[in-house]
């Protein structure tokens, strides 16, 4: 069975909000990357001024929820997100089948702006916009 979890973008305030985030929920973040520890790709060049923000964290919730959330990049995100717009809802699946399922269903009509694929931190992900604007992100664990 799939889940969902809420997913905040910010310009470069990621790191300072989560702690704030943390400070009030409790837990401590089951990841936390940042982009300078991203490998090299042709498509997507971070800035030097940039490769210090957060790529990804997570902050356990309660016993199954996650607030999760990165900081935008000109190499991904050319347009920033004004604030209030700044969200994606995060879809976590049991296999690449539905991950694959899913991640159709939503961009039919919209429009992707990841492909649905492989990554580098063992993910099978894709993002899209689906065709009222909301911004979906599909995620399967390879490691499961």
């Amino acid at each position: 069975m799939a889940s969902i979890d809420p997913y905040l973008h910010f310009e470069k305030d990621c790191e300072k909000a989560f702690n704030f985030y943390k400070s009030v929920f409790g837990g401590e973040f089951s990841s936390f990357n940042r982009f300078s520890e991203m490998p090299s790709h042709p498509e997507y060049n971070v800035p030097e001024a940039e490769k210090e923000r957060v790529m990804h964290v997570t902050l356990p919730i309660g016993k199954d929820s996650f607030l999760r959330g990165s900081d935008t990049s000109s190499a991904f995100t050319p347009d920033m997100m004004p604030p209030g717009n700044n969200f994606s809802v995060s879809v976590n699946v049991e296999s690449q089948e539905e991950a694959d399922r899913i991640f159709q269903g939503l961009s039919a009509g919209g429009q992707v702006t990841m492909p649905i694929g492989k990554t580098f931190w063992n993910s099978y992900f894709g993002a899209c916009n689906d065709q009222f604007g909301v911004q979906w992100m599909v995620s399967y664990d390879l490691n499961q």
